[in-house]
Order: C-alpha cells, then sequence, then structure tokens
C-alpha cells in the first residue's frame, strides 16, 4: 500500500522522491529513485502483486501443496520486493544486484511444483536465458560506469560515443521482455508455473524488461536506426505471437504467445517514439508513446485476469489441454465471466482498456502518416499489421472461449468441475474492475500518460495536445450502457425458456462430444497461412477400412526458435566441447606435443602476415 500511495502521488504531479543511505552496499550508497517513469510501473506491479497473493491463498495453499506453499510466499515477497528495487535503484551496481535476486525468485517461483521434470526443464531454459540476459546488462553497466566515473544512472545523451550501448540494453531487457525471438523461455515457463506466478510473471516481470528499454530508450544516446528496429522487432512479435498462440492447445502456453504478441504491440508504440525524437517531432511520438506505456498497464491486468482465469480452471479439472475440456459455463459462470471479460479487452474490442491503448497507438501512427515525415514508410505497414493482430487475436479467443467454456463437457473430469472459491473469484473481479474502469473513464489517465511521456522526451513542458481520450470514454459508456440492456433482456428470455434440446447434431442421431470442434480443428485454416514458421507436427493413424476399430489425428506445435535454431547451435557446442575435452587426457608428452604444433605453426605464419621473426 505504501508503494501504492507513493507512486500515485509522484504520478499526481509531485517531485520527484530521492533517498541516498548513510552506508554502503557492495562499496555503492543505496540511492533509490522514485519519477514518472518508475512510478508509472511501480503502480502495476502494486495491483497485480496484490490480486496474485489474494487468489493465491485460496490456489497454492497448505492443504493442496503442503511442501511448497510456504517456500511459495517467500519467494513470492523476494520477487516482489527486488523488481520494487529495479524500478527505484540509481544506481548501476544496485540495479544488477535487484535484477539477479529478481530473477532468482522467479526461478524459484517458477519450479514450485519441481517434482514434475517437465517444471524442472522450464525453469532451467528461464534460469539460463534470464542470465544470458544478465551479462549482457553487467556489460552495459559497467561500461557505463568506466566511461561516466560513477554507478550512479542517469541521462547520458550527450555522450555520443557510447550509443552501441543500446544494443546490449536492447538484447537483456528484449530477452527478459520475451521479444520474439528472444522469447524461447516465455512459453514453458509461463505454462508450467502455477498461475499466480505466470500472472504476475506475464502481469509484471514482462514489463520489468519494458521498463529497462523505455527508461534507457530515454537515457541513452540512440545509434542510428534503433527505433527501426525496435518498432520492427514489435512488430514481428505482435503477428508471429499470435499466430505460435493460435497453433496451441495448451491453455497456458497459448496465453503465453499472448503475451509475445502484446509485448510486440507496446514497442510498437515505443519504437515509433524513438523516430519521432530522432526526427524532432514529439507531438506525435506523444500519442505512440502514451498507447504503448497504457498498453503496459492494460496488459498487466487483463493477462493477470486470463492467467487467473485458466488457472481456475485448472484447479477444477486438472488439465490445460483444451480438447479435454469443454462446457465449463454452466459450472463455472464466475471464472467463465471473468475470463470472457479479460478475452474480449485482449482482443482490442470496445469499450474495455484494450482498445483505448491500442487506439492512442493508430493515432501516433496516423500522425505519423499526416505529417508526410519519413516515418510514414514504417507507420502505415505497421497501422495494417496491428489490425490484423487484432483480428487475428479474436480469432484465438473466440476458440478459446468456444473450446474450453461451450459445448458439451469432454471428459468425465470436466463434467465434475466447480467454481473456485471467493478468494480466487476476488482477485479476479479486482482486476477486472481495472479493466472496465480504464475502458469506460480513460480520459482520467490522460495527465498521467503526458506526464510520464514527457519525461521520456525531456520536454520542459507538457505539449499542447487535446485530450484524446474523453470523446473515447463517452463512445464506450454510449456502448456499454445498450450492451448491458440486451445482455438483460437476453439473460431474462433464456431464463423464461421451457423446452430444452440438444444443439444441431449435424444429422447424427447421437451425438458425443467427440463431434466437437477441437482447438486444431478450429483454427486449423489460420494456422495454415503460418506453417513456414509454425512448422506443426502431425501424428496420424489413418482408419484402415470402412469399420475401423481405431483412427486418431493429434497435431503439435513445436517452440521453432527454441527447438529448430537453439538447441541445435546447443548440442553442436556440447558436441564441440566434447571433442575438445578428448584432448586434456594428462600425458605430459602429449601437452609437449601441443606446445610445438603451436610454436611450429606460429613461425608459418609470420611470413604471412608480414611481420619478422625477432
Amino acid at each position: 500500500m505504501c508503494a501504492l500511495l507513493a507512486a500515485g502521488l509522484v504520478l499526481s504531479g509531485q517531485p520527484v522522491w530521492e533517498w541516498r543511505s548513510a552506508w554502503a552496499v557492495g562499496g555503492e550508497r543505496l540511492l533509490v529513485r522514485l519519477d514518472e517513469i518508475s512510478a508509472f510501473f511501480l503502480l502495476l506491479l502494486g495491483v497485480v502483486g496484490f490480486a496474485g497473493a489474494i487468489y493465491s491463498r485460496g490456489y497454492w495453499n497448505e492443504g493442496r501443496h503442503p511442501r511448497s506453499a510456504r517456500s511459495g510466499r517467500l519467494w513470492w515477497n523476494a520477487m516482489l520486493m527486488s523488481m520494487g528495487l529495479v524500478l527505484t535503484a540509481g544506481n548501476g551496481l544496485h540495479f544488477l544486484l535487484a535484477w539477479e535476486c529478481f530473477a532468482v525468485s522467479a526461478y524459484f517461483l517458477v519450479t514450485l511444483d519441481r517434482a514434475n521434470p517437465e517444471v524442472r526443464a522450464a525453469g532451467w531454459i528461464y534460469l539460463a536465458a534470464s542470465h544470458a540476459g544478465t551479462l549482457a546488462l553487467f556489460a552495459l553497466f559497467s561500461t557505463l560506469a568506466a566511461r561516466t566515473g560513477t554507478w550512479e544512472l542517469g541521462p547520458v545523451r550527450h555522450l555520443a560515443d557510447l550509443a552501441h550501448l543500446f544494443w546490449l540494453a536492447l538484447l537483456g531487457f528484449g530477452i527478459k521482455a520475451g521479444v520474439f525471438p528472444l522469447h524461447i523461455w516465455l512459453p514453458s515457463a509461463h505454462a508450467n508455473a502455477p498461475s499466480h506466478v505466470s500472472a504476475l510473471m506475464s502481469g509484471m516481470a514482462l514489463k520489468m524488461g519494458v521498463f529497462g528499454l523505455v527508461r534507457f530508450g530515454s537515457w541513452l544516446p540512440m545509434p542510428m536506426g534503433a527505433g527501426w528496429v525496435v518498432a520492427g522487432l514489435g512488430c514481428a512479435s505482435a503477428v508471429l505471437g499470435v499466430a505460435f498462440a493460435l497453433g496451441q492447445h495448451d491453455l497456458k502456453r497459448l496465453l503465453a504467445y499472448h503475451s509475445v504478441e502484446n509485448i510486440g504491440i507496446i514497442l510498437m508504440g515505443l519504437g515509433f517514439a524513438m523516430i519521432a525524437a530522432s526526427q524532432g517531432r514529439p507531438e506525435w511520438g506523444v500519442l505512440a508513446l502514451a498507447g504503448g506505456l497504457l498498453h503496459v498497464w492494460n496488459h498487466g491486468l487483463f493477462k493477470a485476469l486470463l492467467f487467473l482465469g485458466a488457472g481456475s480452471v485448472l484447479h477444477a479439472v486438472g488439465t490445460r489441454e483444451m480438447s479435454r475440456l469443454g462446457g465449463l459455463w454452466k459450472a463455472m459462470p464466475w471464472t467463465a465471466g471473468f475470463f470472457t471479460l479479460g478475452a474480449m479487452a485482449i482482443c482490442g474490442l470496445p469499450p474495455l482498456n484494450g482498445f483505448v491503448s491500442e487506439w492512442l497507438v493508430f493515432s501516433g501512427l496516423f500522425d505519423a502518416s499526416r505529417h508526410q515525415t519519413g516515418a510514414i514508410l514504417g507507420a502505415v505497414p505497421a497501422a495494417i499489421l496491428l489490425g490484423a493482430t487484432g483480428a487475428l487475436a479474436l480469432a484465438c479467443f473466440i476458440k478459446v472461449c468456444g473450446v474450453v467454456f461451450l459445448g458439451a463437457p469432454r471428459t468425465e473430469a470436466a463434467g465434475k468441475a466447480h467454481e473456485c472459491g471467493p478468494g480466487m473469484r476476488g482477485a479476479m473481479a479486482v482486476l477486472a474492475g481495472g479493466c472496465l474502469v480504464i475502458g469506460l473513464a480513460p480520459a482520467l489517465l490522460w495527465p498521467t500518460l503526458m506526464r510520464v511521456a514527457t519525461a521520456w522526451f525531456g520536454l520542459a513542458a507538457p505539449l499542447d495536445i487535446p485530450n484524446r481520450l474523453t470523446p473515447l470514454g463517452t463512445a464506450h459508456v454510449l456502448i456499454a450502457l445498450p450492451a448491458l440492456a440486451a445482455g438483460a433482456l437476453a439473460y431474462r428470455l433464456l431464463r423464461q425458456r421451457t423446452a430444452r434440446a440438444l444443439t444441431w447434431d449435424c444429422g447424427y442421431a447421437e451425438p458425443t462430444p467427440r463431434m466437437q470442434y477441437t482447438a486444431g480443428s478450429f483454427a486449423g485454416i489460420i494456422t495454415g497461412w503460418f506453417d513456414w514458421i509454425l512448422r506443426p507436427m502431425v501424428h496420424e493413424d489413418p482408419p484402415a477400412d470402412f469399420f475401423p476399430a481405431h483412427a486418431s489425428r493429434t497435431s503439435h506445435t513445436p517452440e521453432t526458435v527454441l527447438e529448430r535454431v537453439v538447441s541445435p547451435f546447443g548440442l553442436a557446442i556440447l558436441r564441440l566441447s566434447d571433442l575438445v575435452r578428448g584432448f586434456q587426457h594428462g600425458r605430459t608428452q602429449a601437452y609437449i606435443l601441443y606446445l610445438c604444433a603451436a610454436i611450429l605453426a606460429l613461425a608459418l605464419a609470420i611470413p604471412f602476415s608480414g611481420g619478422t621473426a625477432p
């Protein structure tokens, strides 16, 4: 609550808060700074962390998980504290220490169910990727400290020779944010972690990478083309993230890929803001940045809500496979309602919050085109891809809601599903309320967004831009009222219906749940458009005669980047190391032979290099 209050005061216009300790940590005095950008992210951390903590009391308690519930709360608090320190650290050394504590605590949360080998594998992939990003950040901060003579962080745009450091920031923070193709850890970690942990990681942990890109995108000098690279990565992440999501049959893995998609939308806004800054045109870059920043909040709310809804399904049925679910709306109306609201928000449908932030990004892209700057070459294709992403996301969540909550139960466990407890429902209600408030009253956030965007651009005063969210909020209210009235009328008419019958049975006299659409068949046509990147694997046992006793067909979409690129490369490195290890056998005469061979090679190389032997 203290963090929420402090962040709210700074965002309301209070001065930047700064505190320096009298003692040293690691040889450096602790410097804590809360400005507009860090307060913007800290407020989201407080909301998502609070909702996840309430949810975990019913989802991951001592009764169901006696061995890991207490340690889970310990690592949960450690992760929240370390993320808060990352957001407020004013010293590069302490930033790295907090960043590593954040990565380690997240690892232990992901692997709470470490008896499962799939969970352990997901944890190791996450830890390896996190440490690869940390190495890049260590190089960034150490080089920055060596050049400036201090570990304290601040704007260094005047040091043009440090522009190359932005690429280290993009690599280190991009891995944590799950930017395609640096997302290799994300699908397995989010799918195998407990659902409240998945909600925190998707809702907030990914945003730590975004925070780093936002922060150092403002402080570091920008190399040529950096904004275009960030915007291009954003477009690729948005489109390919939703394409991979369409190919998934695991509910939580599907949601994980939608995190990649939404990080892409955020990077679109940030990338075009960087382009605007490089061209000296902040008037349209402010809108793109405001849309990207608001999408940080919006994605944190609706994606955490979706993961908590998926956790309720897993809690009730015991499986994440959508082909083993179905018909859960009747047994779990609260979960189904909250999940549907989150699905509408993530698809960018009005009158919810997802539409507000995407509309701001669209506005920035359209203004870039209207000003006839060089950005028009990228703004128009980016707007088209953003629209296509929304359409694909809508198709994906129609599949999810239809397969999981509608129809008939596909298994006995689905038929015995039950609603989650009041604490879990309350946590989802908090997040759903946030989605509704931002969607129906977005104008309230305009001063905050302008204040943060002004700080990012380094402007002395906010630009005189009319509040773009006031008419949008009015339109959303006008949409919501008739929709609520129509929904209430439809519910009343359905309650009065007396005759009940099966839905259309396609001519079959005795339809069974197996005749329903599966997750794979529902999205088969759309995923076929992306076969070139998805590379689906089909396992088929076709019928052998006219009256087959058995036939089956299953499909699997692999982690293309991890399994087709990273794993073969890693395997080659391991084989090379095994080969080199064979030369280390402890025989002195062999080592003397290696030394003589090296001297001979140098002697032969010197004449060709133009040098002379001593």
